[in-house]
């Protein structure tokens, strides 16, 4: 059995070597492609490989057409949106995420960036304090459970509104449940956003959701920029110079946004949430250890595609 650690953006050694020693003591054999620069040499690997283990990765139906033996694809990491779902299932390939083995690093994040907002971007004027403001968490997966109890640290109110998490898992942790996206946004003058990128939500983040924001709003982005619809922002943005948005998941746009606003907006200069060793080496060990679980038992617990 054949596994392939297919990373243009590679895992920390120490990863490598954990995920080494789960393959390999299952019988199995690790082949690595890293820092690959071509897709020619991503089809040239997967030719004869049965599991693949990605991070950003692309894996397209023309990656699927190459890779004949291929059963299973696992994403180290919780989104999938670089795997396409549809021929995966057209190959029976099964594809699979390791969720909520990122999930404490991007939370930590989130409030590394509420901080440096709050604090003005530590340019030395008198900001506020998180203790006592309201947070309003937009999607409570796993992400948003570990922003729910870093923000009790904080002695912050925890609002939230999920359309698919069950009212009572999120009171039972001791979250205010709002009924509406609108009306988090209507109530809290922090949010975080944690929503996938899917058809529903693509965009879905616009002006008339952020307009009545109270005053000194934050957004804290560190989900998919794809969710955010940038031409609605910046109006809103130019219209309220008490509005800041924060993300690790640069704009499409932005430039306009760094010369519109250079001390309300700040982006990362690539994905960082889940940048840890931490988080590195635990999606590494989960991927590993789902393709043996996969292919010994049958698991297809965190399957993702039909």
């Amino acid at each position: 059995m054949k596994v392939l650690l297919a990373t243009e953006k590679p895992f920390a050694k120490v990863a490598v070597d954990d995920i080494r020693n789960v393959i390999e003591s299952a019988g199995y054999e690790l082949i690595l492609l890293e820092k690959y620069t071509d897709k020619a040499q991503l089809l040239e690997a997967v030719k004869d490989v049965n599991a693949i283990i990605i991070r950003s990765d692309i894996i397209d139906k023309e990656v699927l057409d190459a890779a004949k033996e291929l059963k299973i694809v696992v994403r180290a990491g919780a989104g999938y949106d670089n795997v396409d779902l549809e021929a995966a299932t057209e190959h029976g390939v099964c594809v699979m995420n390791t969720p909520g083995q990122n999930s404490n690093a991007v939370a930590e994040l989130v409030f590394g960036m509420f901080v440096y907002a709050v604090r003005n971007f530590f340019n030395g004027t008198s900001g506020t304090e998180l203790k006592g403001k309201k947070l309003g968490i937009h999607a409570y997966g796993n992400v948003g459970r570990n922003v729910a109890r870093i923000a009790r640290g904080f002695e912050m109110e925890v609002y939230a509104y999920d359309a698919f998490c069950p009212k009572e898992v999120m009171e039972a942790d001791g979250i205010k449940v709002v009924g509406s996206a609108k009306e988090l946004y209507e109530v809290c003058p922090l949010v975080s956003l944690h929503l996938p990128a899917t058809a529903e939500t693509k965009g879905s983040i616009n002006y008339d959701l952020l307009k009545d924001m109270p005053k000194g709003a934050v957004l804290v982005n560190t989900a998919r920029k794809e969710v955010i619809n940038e031409d609605e922002l910046i109006k809103l943005m130019d219209e309220r110079n008490d509005f800041k948005y924060i993300t690790d998941i640069m704009p499409a746009a932005h430039r306009k946004f760094v010369e519109l606003f250079p001390t309300r907006y700040f982006s990362t200069p690539k994905k960082m949430g889940a940048q840890t060793s931490e988080a590195n080496i635990n999606a590494g060990i989960a991927a590993a250890e789902q393709i043996v679980g996969f292919f010994k038992e049958g698991c297809e617990k965190f399957r993702v595609n039909k």
